[in-house]
């Protein structure tokens, strides 16, 4: 690297452009792959190694320009292995395994330092948070320890602690030679087989027409030939949009200048570990005798387009903007002040709308599969990211849970919003260090889909939350607070807002506390229990599967029997191939209608597919993968965006709805687990006899146009029956409270229906076929070694948030996926997966025995284990039965 005049770390200076090296050109590629990678970064390299550990070889990567080009080269290459996710901590600990057994491998040393990870804590809620990444850090065996500002001084002499409430430290951090890793993986790739072409840029990929529009990769075209293949990888980073521009799809990332200095040789810095001031949005990294420092700052430059042959250039740095890094750094370690500049880089890195990578099969075109997008942590993410990418390509999917960074998280019309991604990626990135609090809410891109009732509830004080680009009801205040335009934090000369009460009442939430809004809550949850609540679940995937081969494909689709008779509905998992649950929904059993959206017409039996909106991509293109698979002859019809939800619960749900239609809402003529077409207020609606929160109620799934209609009707009547508006902060306490699972928090691919106490959702006692059967039916002959465990606190001043430790006699067996306060019970309440030491199968006699605490924040608390959730275990209110009183608490410890 090109080096600058030293200079004071308070001084300019500019790093002249580096030029590529020149190297021989590619002169042919294979004629035939499994798979081809694109980029020969951190991500294709690592890519190309997994597939080969699977013994798939007959692969080629192709690097338009040199092995490291773009933004792997030019990586600070830090290793943090504490995270506030299960998955994040896996793929880490998968990339810190690979570095420890490459060299023995592969003859190349990788360039892995293990001179182990500091955070400073400045304040008293990011020690806590540092505290919960301790507690993840216990369950998964990762060392670290929270230490004093005496010890830390002790650890790292050169810094200043006076302003410090503790640190977080983990021995086991390092760095990684962004080189030596790339040239270790394709060297051993390539002896196993796979072949790797430099300076061979990719001219076009061909894709042919499969059925319901979809299509599917067919050939890559370069320079030196065109390759026949099933599958490719695209891994090319900032430039990944220019790769899926030729299969017409889009991924939602921008470009942005990232930079960092060197400093010149620092006395006594040797052997430091590296260092991430979160508050101050700094990290120090040790380079031998000096230092590298960068950051995240609130005014980051956007590129609008990287030119294609940008593979081993920087950018002169723009210290108006990496100046907002130095004061901090300069307080962290005071010997900064006076310290020359060796060098600096700035170079092109890839930002994402929510800081987390885009992985996964593109959903419209089968086997095109994006690994992009890793915003600065390619090089800590890529060994776990190849290697869970490689068993994407060669099982269909990865096998730990990978929702969080699958493609199918984002909805596909915002992917090409250049708006809305810019500004996300913005706060996202502004955001890097912030504390990760349970409940936190973009301000950027708000208000891209809203449901018919969304200015009427925003009228009643609805607190919005956003899921899938939808505005979803969160919670009911007092006043309205409606989201305001993006102010992006006072960046780019842009004027603050001047209402800010929406951001106030989310700053409310920034707490490891009850926040202030608790008793609004807690209000909406009792009134529920106690008379009636109603929920605009509009958000809501809504799917009808219909045609000829439309009960061949729900047998197999649908983990529970959907051979009923029309008017049925019922709760299934749709499972993969290991019979993970890649979703669970209700699936209503119909006959063809009169042609509304809730009543669509069509020949024959069909199934009306209701599924959780945040997931409602993941479950329509699980579907539309099955079908394609197996070519049946079905037709799938998208009601999303055109039909309303509303959800009537609680004791008075029915003197309610009866008020407002002649339909007979009766047990008798309407029981659980049925629906019917029906007409509310003069409104055609579909009504589906069902609850997500434990208690008698009724979802009314209703064309827009009717919408507010229906909702006023049934205010009306329902007001002077106690009825009240509430939001989805009540139906994850009150789902929570039932021990109703939650997609993605207590179920995810990577548990299975027994596992989750699921089991009564599949059709195991039927001859019929489904998929992920023969796993399930195995797993039942062996027995589960984990299980999902309900638990309680007796302290009702105590919360719970998620990611809590689960010990049991004094070892760990686990973690919390996902807590709430339960207002009716009084205590907090958790769910978590137990898993014994031993892998021995856990059995109802294992839970019931032992002394069981859960951690919290470095503190045990004791816990007490429920085998059925303790709120109305007979699932008695469901049906209408409401003879056995339960306790509804009110006391002022949770008002």
């Amino acid at each position: 690297m090109e080096t600058t005049p030293s200079l004071s770390f308070c001084d300019k200076v500019t790093h002249k452009k580096i030029q590529d090296q020149k190297v021989s050109p590619a002169t042919s590629v294979p004629a035939e792959v499994d798979v081809v990678v694109l980029g020969g970064g951190s991500l294709g390299c690592n890519a190309l190694y997994h597939l080969a550990k699977l013994g798939i070889t007959n692969t080629v990567l192709l690097e338009a320009h040199q092995l490291t080009a773009g933004t792997t080269w030019h990586t600070a290459g830090l290793l943090w292995r504490l995270r506030p996710s299960d998955s994040d901590i896996h793929l880490i600990n998968t990339t810190r395994k690979l570095l420890l057994r490459l060299e023995e491998e592969t003859g190349i040393n990788p360039g892995w330092i293990n001179n182990g990870g500091l955070f400073i804590a400045s304040t008293k809620e990011r020690l806590d948070e540092y505290k919960r990444l301790m507690t993840m850090g216990r369950v998964y065996g990762i060392e670290s320890y929270v230490l004093d500002p005496a010890e830390t001084k002790k650890l790292y002499p050169l810094m200043n602690v006076e302003d410090l409430y503790g640190t977080l430290y983990c021995p086991g951090d390092g760095t990684m030679d962004p080189a030596g890793i790339c040239n270790a993986l394709t060297r051993w790739a390539t002896r196993a087989g796979a072949c790797v072409a430099e300076n061979c840029p990719v001219t076009d990929i061909r894709t042919v027409e499969t059925i319901l529009g979809g299509r599917k990769v067919s050939e890559v075209h370069t320079p030196f030939g065109v390759i026949k293949t099933n599958a490719v990888i695209n891994a090319t980073g900032c430039w990944a949009n220019d790769i899926t521009g030729l299969v017409g799809v889009e991924v939602p990332l921008v470009a942005m200048k990232h930079a960092y200095i060197v400093t010149e040789k620092i006395p006594g810095i040797e052997n430091m570990p590296n260092v991430r001031d979160h508050n101050a949005s700094v990290y120090l990294r040790l380079q031998g005798d000096a230092l590298s420092v960068g950051g995240y700052e609130s005014n980051p430059i956007f590129l609008d387009r990287l030119d294609k042959e940008f593979a081993f250039g920087l950018y002169e740095l723009d210290w108006d903007v990496f100046s907002a890094h130095i004061d901090g750094a300069v307080n962290r370690v005071p010997v900064l002040e006076t310290t020359g500049i060796k060098s600096t880089v700035c170079g092109p890195e890839s930002f994402t709308p929510d800081h987390k990578p885009i992985m996964g099969e593109d959903p419209n075109v089968q086997g095109f599969y994006h690994c992009c997008g890793f915003n600065s942590s390619g090089m800590m993410l890529g060994g776990g990211c190849g290697d869970q990418i490689a068993r994407w390509v060669a099982y269909g999917r990865p096998d730990i849970d990978m929702f969080g960074y699958d493609i199918r998280r984002f909805h596909p019309p915002l992917n090409i919003n250049k708006a809305w991604v810019l500004a996300r990626s913005h706060e996202s990135y502004a955001k890097n260090y912030s504390i990760v609090f349970p409940h936190d809410e973009p301000l950027a891109g708000r208000g891209q889909r809203q449901s018919p009732l969304h200015q009427v509830l925003a009228d009643e004080g609805c607190v919005f939350q956003e899921r899938h680009g939808w505005e979803r009801p969160g919670w009911f205040n007092q006043e309205p607070a409606p989201t305001q335009t993006y102010d992006w934090y006072g960046a780019y000369d842009t004027p603050p807002n001047n209402d800010n009460s929406y951001k106030t009442l989310l700053t409310a939430d920034y707490s490891f506390d009850f926040p202030s809004h608790h008793h609004m809550i807690q209000r909406e949850c009792l009134r529920c229990r106690e008379t009636a609540a109603i929920f605009d679940m509009s958000y809501f995937g809504k799917f009808y599967l219909t045609g000829n081969d439309a009960q061949k494909a729900a047998d197999w689709l649908f983990s529970a029997d959907v051979s009923r008779a029309p008017g049925t509905t019922v709760y299934t998992c749709m499972l993969n191939h290991k019979a993970g649950i890649e979703a669970d929904l209700t699936v209503s059993i119909c006959e063809g209608g009169q042609g509304s959206a809730c009543d669509p017409t069509f020949a024959g039996r069909g199934f009306y597919l209701a599924a959780g909106g945040a997931a409602a991509l993941q479950n329509l293109a699980h579907v539309l993968k099955e079908v394609r698979t197996h070519q049946w002859d079905v037709e799938v019809l998208d009601h999303t965006e055109n039909m309303a939800m509303l959800s009537v619960q609680g004791l008075n749900s029915r003197a309610i709805l009866q008020q407002v239609t002649e339909e007979d809402f009766s047990d008798e003529a309407f029981p659980f687990s049925t629906h019917k077409v029906i007409t509310i207020a003069g409104h055609k609606v579909r009504a589906l006899r069902l609850s997500f929160v434990g208690e008698m109620g009724w979802e009314l799934h209703i064309p827009n146009a009717s919408a507010v209609a229906v909702y006023e009707a049934v205010m009306a009547a329902g007001k002077p029956l106690g009825l009240v508006n509430a939001g989805y902060r009540a139906i994850d306490s009150l789902s929570c409270e039932k021990g109703y699972r939650h997609w993605h928090a207590d179920v995810r691919p990577d548990d299975t229906p027994l596992e989750a106490g699921l089991a009564f959702t599949c059709k195991l006692k039927t001859d019929t076929q489904f998929l992920g059967r023969e796993a399930l039916e195995l797993q039942k002959s062996k027995g589960i070694s984990k299980k999902l465990v309900t638990f309680t606190l007796d302290d009702p001043s105590q919360p719970l948030w998620g990611l809590e430790g689960i010990w049991r006699d004094g070892e760990p067996v686990g973690h919390i996926r996902r807590a709430e306060f339960a207002f009716t019970l009084g205590q907090a309440i958790a769910y978590g997966y137990v898993q014994r030491p031993s892998g021995e199968k856990v059995t109802n006699d294992f839970l019931k025995t032992g002394t069981w605490q859960l951690e919290s924040m470095g503190k045990s608390l004791n816990a007490t284990v429920h085998i059925r959730p303790p709120f109305d275990p007979k699932n008695l209110r469901v049906k209408g039965i409401y003879e056995s009183k339960t306790v509804i608490h009110t006391s002022k410890a949770i008002e």
